[in-house]
């Protein structure tokens, strides 16, 4: 089927006045056709994955900006944690999508978020001014998170809705598979990182065009009711004429303040550790402790996005079909503790294979989306069950305790794998240096008493003795050997040593982390059960029955009642 994007101007107007049009009224009254709906959600999705290909291309350059800005390593961690310190209270903001709508966050905040990749963030003067931009680029994102998946809520009934949440949540999956595909391609040949952030930004103007025409969202009484299938469209739009859509958001952040909407968020938040690690840490982490290019860790981490990409949306299907959302989140989230526990026991063994690596990555991206796409789905009807006109708010609730959680995840990182800042700082000197210096340090090796000597002197200060000495027992050729290469055995010096100790700690410090993030997913089992929904398939087809029979009565008195008014 070709979809099209929908229209609601006359026919008689022109392309420029339907333009025009397009531009001042995004407010839809009625409840959109299969083939305008599936335009509306294609956007979404399509904004959501430019989005996050911008937030998390940094990552894979993360070493290139290091060295560019001359950062530390935590300096580039509190990076993070700042952006998504803005980043959460912008979430919190966002609640008022309800009020202000939703698409118009979306469109304009791509427009800044495209602008600002484009045209500031590879263009920061000095690490300031880059941690400044990043963050204003945070901001809005933070705002975004919430206004998309409440779009998604709107165009898709209950019976749809895990599908839907599924190809949304595959936003930021194959926003970060975009970043590792095109980095693993195409850096480190003729771009720089600064391109690979330009790249990102300007795929973010070319969508904000395709939502500043073609994103539209429900009026506020259409979008303020329960959905649970297409058969209640007639009913909702009836319904939608008599609404106070003002009352109906009196008090609702009154509302979300209970243990289903706060308790789940925090649990997924502590379920989804792994996740952040993956985006900001795997490629620090593999190059580090496996010491494998960011091309080659990139491509590792395509296996990870890939696998969850797919399972997303095809647990949330079978969801849908089964109409239940609880046991895909339970199997789901076992299955990804006993693919993170076999991760977790490979960082400390160095000669663990690609391949290895492959498959047990990939084994957590499908079980992760196993259990994400139903919960997702869970927790917008968890919060719909209490006021459906508040579900930006509850959005937001969770966008502000996700943000939250990424930073304080990201604050922490530093703190428990403390010996990567040097790997990350000097390693490669050092590395580069010991190969440089081979032939050198093979000969100071072999005289260590005279070269200890001839270190007690800066150069040009050897006295003549102490070097004609020198020269008699090393040889003339093996001392300028060792002179030549005095700057690298002068960074073996300063750094070899330490950078020797941290490559011995860092593959348990990383562990250590890994077993945090296993615990926060196993903190994540007992939240499943306080969220709405059934367990059994049987029981959820007997709630559906009911639920139509129900419809099926108020259309007839609704029908009834217009006849009536009619004749009379």
């Amino acid at each position: 089927m070709s979809i099209s994007p929908p229209t609601n101007e006359p026919r008689t107007a022109g392309p420029t006045a339907r333009a025009l049009g397009r531009l001042g009224q995004r407010r839809l009254d009625r409840y959109p056709e299969r083939g305008a709906r599936y335009w509306y959600l294609g956007v979404v999705v399509l904004v959501t994955i430019v989005l996050y290909y911008q937030l998390y291309v940094q990552y894979a350059v993360s070493t290139a900006i290091i060295g560019e800005y001359h950062m530390t390593f935590l300096y580039f961690v509190y990076i993070s944690v700042a952006a998504n310190a803005v980043g959460a209270f912008a979430s919190l903001l966002a609640g008022l999508a309800d009020r202000w709508g939703r698409a118009s966050i979306v469109v304009y905040g791509l427009l800044v978020v495209g602008l600002l990749t484009t045209f500031v963030l590879p263009q920061a003067p000095g690490r300031t001014s880059y941690l400044l931009a990043y963050c204003a680029v945070a901001l809005v994102e933070g705002m975004i998170l919430v206004a998309t998946p409440a779009l998604i809520r709107d165009f898709s009934p209950q019976l749809g809705r895990a599908s839907a949440m599924g190809y949304w949540t595959m936003g930021p999956i194959i926003g970060s598979l975009v970043v590792t595909g095109v980095t693993s391609r195409t850096y480190g040949g003729g771009t720089s990182w600064e391109d690979e952030i330009r790249f990102a930004g300007i795929s973010g103007l070319a969508v904000f065009v395709i939502a500043l025409f073609g994103l539209r969202e429900l009026a506020p009484a259409i979008r303020d009711q329960i959905m649970v299938s297409v058969r209640d469209r007639a009913l909702i739009e009836a319904r939608a004429k008599g609404l106070d859509t003002e009352a109906a958001l009196h008090g609702q952040w009154r509302q979300m303040m209970r243990l289903d909407v706060i308790g789940s968020a925090v649990a997924i938040s502590l379920y989804l550790l792994l996740y952040y690690a993956a985006v900001g840490n795997f490629v620090l982490y593999f190059a580090t402790t496996f010491g494998y290019s960011a091309q080659r860790a990139n491509a590792l981490l395509n296996w990870y996005w890939g696998a969850n990409a797919i399972a997303l949306v095809a647990a949330g299907l079978l969801s849908d079909r089964l109409r239940v959302r609880k046991p895909f989140m339970l199997v789901g989230a076992l299955g990804s503790i006993g693919f993170t526990l076999a991760f977790t026991l490979h960082a400390t063994q160095p000669h663990t294979g690609y391949y290895t690596f492959a498959f047990i990555v990939a084994g957590i991206g499908v079980t992760s989306g196993v259990a994400y796409s139903p919960w997702m789905a869970g927790f917008t009807e968890t919060v719909e069950r209490h006021n459906p006109a508040a579900t930006a708010t509850g959005l937001a609730i969770w966008g502000w305790i996700v943000r939250i959680t990424v930073a304080l995840s990201a604050a922490c990182v530093p703190l428990v794998v403390h010996s990567a800042t040097p790997l990350i700082e000097h390693g490669t000197e050092v590395k580069q240096a010991s190969v440089q210096a081979a032939p050198a340090l093979a000969v100071t090796r072999a005289h260590p008493r005279i070269f200890a000597e001839l270190d007690a002197y800066a150069p040009g200060k050897v006295p003549p003795a102490l070097l004609a000495r020198a020269q008699k027992e090393v040889g003339a050729e093996d001392l300028r050997t060792v002179r030549k290469a005095a700057p690298q055995l002068k960074i073996l010096r300063e750094h070899g040593a330490e950078v020797a100790r941290a490559s011995e700690e860092t593959p348990g410090q990383w562990q250590t982390w890994w077993w945090v993030c296993l615990a926060g997913q196993v903190a994540f089992l007992p939240f499943v059960f306080v969220m709405t929904g059934r367990w059994r398939p049987r029981d959820a087809r007997r709630d559906l029955e009911e639920h139509e029979e129900a419809v099926a009565r108020q259309v007839s008195g609704i029908q009834q009642s217009t006849e009536e008014n009619r004749t009379a």
